[in-house]
């Protein structure tokens, strides 16, 4: 057997205004919408994974969500434009990651990273 995807799933009766915050915020296309459910999807493909934490690195809460960008400068930036509530501060982290914890409407704590090189 193979794992083919993994999809999180967001609960929220705020459906216009979660999908406007993911698609702004990761730059994602909206795949599918049904009205009561909305795929957004990146054009890249990426691996699947699942992390088993305690918590979340550096003292931190263990995120609800990781998400690798390829400019994690400019997703915090594009954060701060928008007005989103920033949990943990841009930090280039000991174990080789630059990241920070953003707030989505639902109160779900994404920790948004990249690896540096």
């Amino acid at each position: 057997m193979t794992v083919r995807r993994i999809v999180f799933n967001v609960a929220t009766q705020s459906l216009p205004e979660v999908v406007t915050f993911y698609r702004d915020l990761l730059n994602l296309d909206v795949v599918m919408d049904l009205g009561w459910i909305a795929t957004l999807a990146s054009q890249g493909e990426s691996a699947t994974q699942i992390s088993i934490a305690s918590e979340g690195g550096s003292g931190t809460p263990v995120p609800d969500l990781s998400i690798e960008v390829d400019d994690v400068n400019a997703t915090h930036q594009r954060a701060q434009d928008l007005g989103l509530k920033i949990e943990y501060p841009l930090t280039d982290e000991p174990w080789g990651v630059r990241r920070f914890y953003v707030v989505d409407p639902e109160g779900k704590v994404l920790n948004i990273l990249t690896h540096i090189e």
